[in-house]
C-alpha cells in the first residue's frame, strides 16, 4: 500500500504508530459500562477488522478486559489504541489516533440504552440497545451493563 492508501496516526508520545486503510470509515459509539470506564466516556471507534498495523509494537500493553477481548494502550503515555475481539482478532480503533479524520461516517451507537443522559451527539444513527447485542453477540453478556 502506498500513503496515499493509508490513514495514519500515533499516540500522544508518538512510540506507537497505526495505518488503516483509507477506505475503513465505519464509525462507531459504545456506551456499555467497560467502554465508559476505559474511554472515560463513550468509546469512539473505527471498525478496522484485520487491517492494522502497529509500528513500535514493543510499547504495547494489553488487557483483557473480558472473556471476548483485549484492550489495548501505549505503555508510555497511555493513550487507548485499540480493543480487540480474542477469536476473530478484530479491531476498534479510535479516530482520534489518526491525523487525518476525513471522510468517516459515524453511523451507530451501541448499548444506547445505557448512554447517560448528560451528553447526546447530534448525528443521526443506528441506535443499537443492549437486547440486540446480548441475542446477536451472546459472549457480550457478562457484566457489559
Amino acid at each position: 500500500m502506498n500513503d496515499d492508501t493509508l490513514r495514519t496516526g500515533s499516540c500522544l508520545c508518538g512510540s506507537v504508530h497505526v495505518e488503516i486503510p483509507s477506505d475503513l470509515i465505519d464509525l462507531g459509539v459504545c456506551h456499555c459500562s467497560k467502554c465508559k470506564k476505559w474511554a472515560g466516556g463513550p468509546l469512539m471507534e473505527i471498525e478496522c477488522g484485520t487491517a492494522v498495523n502497529f509500528i513500535g509494537k514493543e510499547n504495547i500493553t494489553v488487557f483483557k478486559s473480558s472473556e471476548w477481548a483485549v484492550r489495548g494502550f501505549c505503555q508510555k503515555c497511555g493513550s487507548h489504541l485499540f480493543i480487540r475481539d480474542d477469536k476473530s482478532g478484530e479491531y476498534g480503533v479510535p479516530p482520534g489516533l489518526f491525523d487525518d479524520d476525513e471522510n468517516l461516517a459515524f453511523n451507530r451507537q451501541v448499548f444506547f440504552d445505557h448512554k447517560p443522559k448528560y451528553y447526546s451527539f447530534s448525528d443521526t444513527t443506528k441506535n443499537i440497545t443492549s437486547d440486540y447485542i446480548y441475542k446477536h453477540f451472546p459472549q457480550t453478556k457478562e457484566s457489559n451493563t
